[in-house]
């Protein structure tokens, strides 16, 4: 009888802690560079007495590295980086990796990004623009060039696929092991004038559509132990 009660509130706080986790990637669904978070579930066994008794783990969480649409903007100092790379941002904790390649140029000529960090090049040292020399042309490398003058080169990272990473604010992430600089632009560069939207729109109705998995499942449970429970 405690098995069964034991195993029901182990299945209730799974299915809590997934419906969070989605509704926080419904939410952020339109936030360039997102990485959505998800939950591998597995089940415990216990083995106290001669009935084994599976209960539902909490799960261990991850954060997904499926990559996002390309969306054209125009703006050249937005830049989508495709493939497995990363840009590096300097922040107060240290280095941050995002795929948000939203750029800012401040009155001083320092890159920026939309929350203010520098952006760092591949030597992991911030970048300054010329000011007065109008909007920069971006190539594929990174090299950033003003005028027909090579101002130097937006660093693209390579994250350890075996890494363990942790979210920093919204799209940006730590890696819990060095990370790479990129050499292999064919298939890691940066398009100018992109950012990168939303995995795919099947996608993220994918993850809408799970909102009501849990509910409906969490509802069944209580029914079973109330059937007088709507």
């Amino acid at each position: 009888m405690q098995s069964g009660l034991y195993v029901t509130l182990s299945a209730e706080v799974a299915l809590d802690r997934r419906l969070t986790t989605i509704a926080a990637n419904v939410a952020n669904q339109s936030t360039p560079g997102y990485r959505a978070e998800e939950i591998e579930f597995k089940s415990l066994i216990s083995k106290a007495d001669s009935n084994p008794v599976a209960f539902a783990s909490q799960g261990a969480s991850f954060i997904s590295r499926r990559a996002g649409v390309p969306i054209k903007t125009d703006n050249p100092l937005d830049v989508a980086v495709q493939g497995e790379g990363w840009l590096a941002l300097q922040t107060p904790d240290g280095t941050v990796y995002t795929k948000d390649g939203r750029m800012q140029m401040e009155q001083s000529g320092a890159l920026v990004s939309v929350d203010g960090y520098p952006v760092l090049d591949a030597g992991n040292s911030a970048i300054l623009l010329d000011p007065a020399a109008g909007p920069p042309t971006i190539a594929q490398d990174g090299m950033i060039t003003q005028n027909g003058h090579q101002i130097g080169a937006i660093g693209i990272f390579s994250l350890d696929a075996g890494a363990k990473l942790k979210r920093y604010n919204n799209s940006g992430v730590v890696s819990d092991r060095p990370a790479t600089a990129e050499l292999d632009f064919t298939s890691n560069g940066i398009a100018q004038g992109f950012i990168e939207g939303e995995p795919t729109s099947i996608l993220c109705s994918k993850w809408r559509n799970s909102l009501w998995s849990p509910a409906r499942s969490r509802a069944s449970h209580r029914r079973r132990k109330d059937p007088k429970a709507r």
